[in-house]
């Protein structure tokens, strides 16, 4: 049998570019070689860590409930009941793909994959090797943890994210290397439950990419609730000494050089694409800082094969992911499959909650562009405050015409209310027609609102 289409790697992209496939009428195959589907998203990374972000900080809200008029005695941590329930949020989403991917009639087959030649795909099972034919070969095979060189790790003392993700205990001090959407997060997730959590970031600021006004905002909130940072330095070496490990580091810019105790170290400096053993060097596609690079219609620099997600440019989104694969099984099929990068959102789900779309205030600046910015502060809107959830602001930025071009939110549920400026963007209303818009009171959505009409000098409660 040829396949019109198998798909190497079963995460959001894949399995999603497998489904719309299959809707499509194509006879697809999805290969995973992990031992679950999901890929890192599911397995090891956005589904458990927003798992233990949820529990942790049901944990974190006991110690606030006095305000509330509620007293809390005899609360205790059951880190194994927690870490249970992560797991099997997991295996049941985990079940829930591979019934989508039956219902939707693509073969799930579970193996490592190779390309030795396009229009074939050879899959390692143990022992065996099965080769099988295809029109169409699509690669989603993901990214990986990027280690930090010199630094072992060990996933017992030294964790990669995965690491971090499946601990028996909480540690005393945990120091997170790397201030990033990963570091921030599940050094929230350790510090809500006891441990001393200290990040360390080689810039002299957390979250990288993010509007710089945003992230400070952040960084003030993500202190209040016991987060330390030490910013500007760079992990040179970590070694075992009687009481855990000693940590060295390099102030940046001087000639300078600190230790740091810890007894647990996460390594999140960022990610990198997985493509090793794909056979892509022999084939001749073309690779770039170990990215696959692909035309407007991902496809490789050889016919047939095609790329995405987080092995090509872009950002290493699940969401981005799963648009391109979309996309690209939409232009496969004679359709008009498209992305719009510029409206692909970010989120950060620490508490509170960052989220980000378009461009930056400094990316404006850089590019001398003519922009005016609409502000509005948590603080000042009637449903943060009745929650006690104040921290934050929303920003919008727009051209002369009240164009869209960025936003940016820090904010309980920053996920969501970015969503309403995503769509705005994406359909190219104004700031204007944003603040027209009736918003329900009291809501947090407002503050969007509000933030729009800043931008045309007509802010209300502010």
């Amino acid at each position: 049998m040829t396949y019109d289409l198998i798909v190497i790697g079963a995460g959001p992209g894949g399995y999603v570019a497998a489904i719309r496939a299959a809707q499509l009428g194509f006879s697809v195959a999805c290969i995973e070689g992990r031992g679950s589907l999901g890929g890192t998203c599911l397995n090891v990374g956005c589904i458990p860590s927003k798992a233990l972000l949820t529990s942790s900080g049901k944990f974190a809200e006991l110690s606030g409930l006095a305000a509330h008029g509620i007293a809390v005695e005899g609360a205790a941590l059951d880190l194994g009941a927690m870490m249970a329930r992560k797991d099997k949020i997991v295996g049941d989403l985990t079940k829930g793909i591979a019934f989508l991917l039956k219902k939707n009639g693509v073969e799930q087959i579970n193996g490592w994959a190779s390309i030795p030649t396009p229009g074939r795909v050879d899959i390692r099972q143990g022992q065996d090797t099965v080769s099988l034919k295809a029109k169409n070969i699509l690669i989603a095979t993901g990214s990986e943890p990027t280690p930090l060189d010199g630094i072992e790790i060990d996933e017992i003392n030294v964790l990669s994210s995965t690491g971090a993700l499946t601990l028996d205990a909480v540690p005393d001090h945990l120091v997170v290397v790397g201030a990033g959407v990963i570091g921030v997060e599940l050094g929230q997730v350790w510090s809500r439950l006891g441990a001393k959590v200290t990040i360390v970031e080689y810039l002299d600021r957390i979250l990288p990419g993010i509007d710089g006004e945003t992230a400070k905002l952040a960084q003030r909130a993500l202190s209040k609730r016991g987060l330390k940072f030490q910013l500007g330095r760079a992990l040179t070496g970590i070694t075992q000494t009687d009481d855990g490990l000693r940590l060295t580091l390099d102030r940046v810019g001087r000639d300078t050089q600190e230790t740091l105790d810890a007894d647990k170290v996460l390594i999140a400096i960022g990610r990198r694409p997985v493509t090793r053993g794909l056979g892509l060097e022999a084939l001749g596609v073309t690779c770039e800082r170990g990215l696959i690079v692909v035309d407007d219609h991902f496809q490789t620099s050889v016919p047939g094969i095609y790329a995405i997600g987080d092995c090509v440019p872009g950002p290493m989104l699940a969401h981005k992911a799963e648009e391109d694969g979309v996309a690209c099984v939409e232009t496969l099929a004679g359709l008009n499959g498209h992305v719009d990068y510029a409206t692909v959102p970010g989120v950060v789900y620490t508490d509170p909650e960052v989220a980000s779309v378009g461009l930056t205030e400094e990316a404006l600046k850089e590019a001398g562009t003519d922009y005016s910015v609409g502000k509005f502060a948590l603080m000042a809107n009637s449903r943060a405050r009745a929650s006690g959830q104040t921290d934050g602001a929303v920003k919008v930025l727009c051209d002369p015409d009240g164009n869209i071009l960025g936003a940016h939110i820090c904010s309980a549920h920053a996920g969501d209310l970015i969503a309403e400026l995503v769509l705005a963007m994406a359909n190219g209303a104004t700031v204007g027609e944003v603040a027209r818009t009736c918003h329900a009171h009291p809501a947090l959505g407002e503050a969007v609102k509000e933030a729009c009409l800043d931008a045309l000098g007509r802010a209300v409660h502010a």
